[in-house]
């Protein structure tokens, strides 16, 4: 047994002891819906600190607990506060998270976060649908041993943000009326900003967007089975996009100012991923 999945037991079994709740989907809660949690049915909260051997997120404004309960009826567990890498953690402990949601039973995985539009049609304040990804800048959560229980050794990313999920969730943000692009998240390392010739080559490379997480997570997820969609809240422009300078006081003003739209949308695309779900094991 490998040290990771070691690890990933130990922390599977402490959370066992404490929560016995079954969820159908995790969702990972991006900057702007850190409080998403508190408007869901709660059944139970499981602060990270609670968990042997799990890594703590540090980053101010992130809450750093699981919460467990019921969106329309639909079982889940949000993460409140992801770890990232420029933490310091290594990066099989950045997805140590995803792989315990599994674990516990979750089958889709819900990912949010805030992005640097990179596509010059992009305004801060949009949500775009990740159709793909690229994550070439950080190490693979895949190096080292494999553990065949996780998945196999060579897993193929060809459909990592599941194409019927992409499209339900497209449907329901028509019906709701909120303008939805669609397009390519590219996760550097963080915590700096990237420079505009890190943006002219991330435009170069096919990206649309660029954040400091995500990618990761979603191949991780991936190599476990799980269905995966994600959405990034364009909380600004990217370097060089245009002449302002970047601040995290500008992601979190823009993630704050359009939270209300994203909860409605993130809700009810829940609803419309878990019913994809079943007609397809149905």
């Amino acid at each position: 047994m490998n040290q990771a999945y070691e690890k990933l037991l130990n922390c599977y079994e402490s959370c066992r002891k404490r929560i016995d709740f079954v969820p159908k989907i995790a969702l990972v809660l991006g900057s702007g819906l850190g409080d998403y949690a508190e408007g869901i049915r709660v059944e139970a909260v499981l602060d990270y600190q609670d968990i042997e051997g799990f890594p703590r997120s540090t980053v101010e404004g992130h809450q750093g607990r699981f919460v467990f309960g019921y969106v329309k009826e639909i079982p889940l567990v949000c993460m409140q506060g992801r770890v990232h890498y420029y933490e310091g953690y290594p990066i099989s402990d950045v997805v140590l998270p995803i792989r315990l949601m599994k674990l516990m039973g979750a089958e889709a995985l819900f990912l949010t976060n805030a992005a640097g539009g990179v596509n010059t049609a992009y305004e801060p304040g949009d949500f775009m649908l990740i159709r793909d990804h690229i994550s070439s800048f950080v190490p693979s959560p895949l190096i080292g041993p494999n553990s065949n229980s996780l998945g196999p050794r060579f897993c193929d990313m060809s459909d990592t943000y599941d194409a019927r999920l992409r499209q339900v969730i497209k449907e329901t943000a028509g019906r709701l009326e909120i303008p939805l692009k669609e397009g390519v998240y590219l996760q550097f390392t963080g915590p700096q900003y990237e420079t505009p010739a890190e943006i002219r080559m991330a435009r170069g490379l096919g990206a649309d967007a660029v954040g400091m997480s995500t990618a990761c997570e979603a191949v991780a997820a991936n190599h476990m089975g799980m269905h995966i969609c994600g959405i990034s809240c364009i909380t600004n422009m990217a370097a060089g996009v245009t002449e302002n300078p970047l601040s995290h006081e500008e992601v979190q003003e823009t993630a704050d100012r359009v939270a209300p739209l994203f909860k409605h949308l993130v809700t009810e695309s829940i609803a419309a991923v878990a019913q994809a779900i079943s007609e397809e094991e149905g």
